[in-house]
């Protein structure tokens, strides 16, 4: 079944007295509705649309996008029965948050009036009807808002919420690798007597940390028969302990000493990935789960592919100063692929679920309103913009889920 909606729903029609004018009978209507107010009653017509009236004549106010764009179809009555359309002259403006006007000239169309051009989401703005029949004009003006409330710029801030113009951006896709925490290979010392002979003390153990220099062991030389010092060539823990005094030393390391704050992220990349994935790439590496996040870039890759797999494991320094960061541990790394500049784009994180549709909520002033709109490459920091919002708009980044929310809470909602 077709499906038609009220033009402007949300609204509660409030008639005030009718206008005269001189010459030609002509009388205006005015409607108005609170912003973000919840969704009332207001009279609907045959074909579930807003009624205009004005004496015996009205008009009934639907927009119509089953199949096709959104746009106007008009029904007129006169003594509420039909009047064939061919009798009346419509016109129609909707005055939008941003100043912008856009204006709508009707032709006949089997029993309506049909507007000449696409009803713009979001659909929300200021009404202005215009109509002439039987040498007289009518005129009606009501507002009708979807996806928009107010919000005073104090307590924006105190929501914390940021703010950015959509504009030209260098965007790419996002590609997600999973891997793991791992020392890097220059940041384990294995510690060996400088010449073989008994192990007269030995007294570190796993688990402690050493620093550069700091004597590990004390040994015999065997040949002098002089008691020398084994001291750490690094800085770091003591990973490994294989000597005890009485040993006799030979080649064999006798402590293993390991940095940990000198970590590496390691990813395995499979081959469908590897045109993609490059040395020198921006990744921002992260846990699973939890909110620690850290960029890096990807230095190298293993010289040796996973003879399983096919994967070449790429590797990332990963800063851990305070230790956070442990071998073994899963990682997360997101890089930023296939680069290139497009003409409009908007924050990704500024991105939202509404109705249908994503969206972005525009700023003009200390009103919110949505923007739906129809999106090119997404990527972890910009996401393409094809239409639905004008370059050089404001719109929320940080923080937007809150004015979704109070905009749901609001009421001010399309009517479909």
């Amino acid at each position: 079944m077709a499906r038609i909606h009220a033009a402007l729903a949300a609204a509660l029609i409030l008639p005030l007295p009718l206008i005269a004018c001189g010459g030609e009978s002509a009388t205006e209507n005015t409607a108005s509705e609170a912003e973000g107010a919840p969704v009332a009653d207001y009279e609907r017509g045959p074909h579930n649309g807003r009624m205009l009236r004005d004496g015996n004549f009205a008009v009934e106010m639907t927009i119509f996008e089953d199949g096709v764009p959104p746009e106007f179809r008009i029904y007129a009555y006169r003594d509420d029965k039909p009047v064939a359309p061919g009798e009346v002259q419509l016109s129609v403006a909707l005055g939008r948050l941003d100043g912008e006007v856009n204006r709508f000239a009707f032709k006949p169309e089997a029993d309506y009036l049909r507007g000449d051009g696409r009803v713009v989401e979001p659909h929300s703005f200021d009404v202005t009807v215009v109509a002439r029949e039987g040498g007289r004009t009518h005129r009606w003006k009501y507002d009708s808002f979807e996806g928009r409330v107010s919000m005073p710029a104090a307590a924006a801030r105190a929501a914390g919420l940021a703010f950015e113009n959509a504009g030209p951006a260098e965007i790419g896709e996002a590609l997600e690798l999973i891997g793991r925490v791992e020392l890097d290979p220059s940041a384990t010392a294995e510690v060996g007597a400088k010449f073989p002979g008994r192990v007269v003390s030995a007294s570190l153990n796993v688990g402690d940390r050493v620093r550069r220099g700091q004597v590990l062991a004390r040994v015999e030389s065997n040949e002098s028969m002089q008691i020398y010092s084994v001291t750490a060539p690094i800085s770091g823990v003591i990973t490994e302990r294989r000597t005890n005094p009485g040993d006799v030393s030979g080649s064999d390391p006798i402590y293993v000493i390991a940095d940990p704050s000198r970590t590496t992220a390691a990813f395995p990349v499979f081959p469908r990935d590897m045109e993609r994935v490059r040395a020198g790439a921006p990744v921002q590496l992260s846990l699973l789960e939890g909110n620690r996040t850290i960029g890096s870039t990807i230095r190298d890759f293993r010289p040796v592919a996973d003879p399983m797999t096919g994967a070449l494991v790429a590797r990332a320094p990963l800063a851990n100063r305070d230790g956070f960061w442990r071998p073994g541990m899963s990682v997360k790394g997101v890089l930023t692929v296939d680069q290139r500049q497009v003409p409009l784009a908007v924050k990704t994180e500024g991105l939202q679920a509404f109705r249908d549709f994503t969206v972005v909520f525009a700023k003009v002033g200390d009103t919110y309103e949505v923007r739906m709109l129809e999106l090119g490459t997404r990527g972890p920091v910009w996401t393409e913009v094809k239409s639905g919002i004008k370059p050089g708009q404001s719109y929320v980044t940080k923080g937007s889920y809150v004015i979704k929310a109070d905009i749901e809470k609001s009421g001010a909602s399309h009517d479909h």
